[in-house]
């Protein structure tokens, strides 16, 4: 039997190819050829699978936007289509961008959940690889389409938690506004759709807080970006005595 290469090393090399418009035909045949057993072994802890996933899902992002260019454009369902369809091998399994980020990154979690709801029948292989919580960093690390990401990042099992802090201070740093006279805080859309995966409306705030996007003491109205050119608001004080 041939030996096999690092998985993690595999995932950071594909990310960084297509960062630099190399070869990455032979680091998706590897990819997609590994044993199971020896995959397993590489990603033994959190540290292994977050670098692992988020390096696939960001490369994959790039490389299949480059097959389907017009998606930049695409209606909402042209867009969940793209994100739903098993197009990336991996040890001897097909899986969408879906299955990494909703399956894999957070646990299992339900795309439409708001953060509350498990996804429904995961596989095995999901079950087997899949992170047992949810970073709510990853959300601030994964590439998205059409938008402007942060710098080049090939996550590292060994730095992954200072990586995901510096990433997620400059997503926050670029999309997060605080008015002071009006108490409000326009924050990126994903705050809502994924408000379960911050610990709820108080857990928004915190996280907020604990990056300096808010001032310590604050507890602003927050006012969310939309995705689809509709308003959302929610005042967190409300929210708060729901949870």
């Amino acid at each position: 039997m041939p030996t096999q290469l690092d998985p993690l090393s595999l995932s950071a090399d594909l990310l960084y190819a297509v960062r630099t418009a190399d070869d990455v035909d032979w680091l998706k045949r590897h990819l997609a050829t590994l044993e199971r057993s020896h995959l397993l072994r590489s990603l033994r802890g959190r540290e292994q699978r977050l670098a692992f996933w988020l390096n696939c899902y960001n490369a994959y992002l790039h490389l299949l936007c480059e097959s389907s260019p017009s998606i930049i454009d695409g209606s909402s369902l042209e867009r969940w289509k793209f994100y739903a369809r098993d197009r990336i091998p991996i040890a001897g399994v097909w899986l969408s961008l879906a299955d990494i980020e909703h399956g894999m990154l957070r646990g299992s979690k339900h795309p439409w959940g708001l953060g509350y709801l498990p996804r429904p029948f995961p596989s095995s292989f999901e079950r087997e690889f899949r992170l047992e919580s949810v970073d709510p960093r990853i959300h601030f690390a994964l590439g998205r389409i059409g938008e402007t990401g942060p710098p080049s990042t090939v996550f590292s099992s060994a730095d992954i938690d200072e990586e995901l802090d510096l990433t997620t201070e400059w997503y926050l740093e670029e999309t997060v506004v605080y008015d002071a006279g009006s108490n409000t805080a326009t924050v990126p859309f994903l705050f809502l759709w994924y408000r379960g995966d911050f610990g709820g409306g108080s857990g928004v705030l915190e996280f907020l807080r604990e990056y300096d996007a808010l001032p310590e003491t604050a507890v602003p109205r927050l006012e969310y970006e939309s995705m689809y050119g509709e308003d959302w608001s929610i005042d967190i004080e409300r929210a708060r005595d729901r949870e």
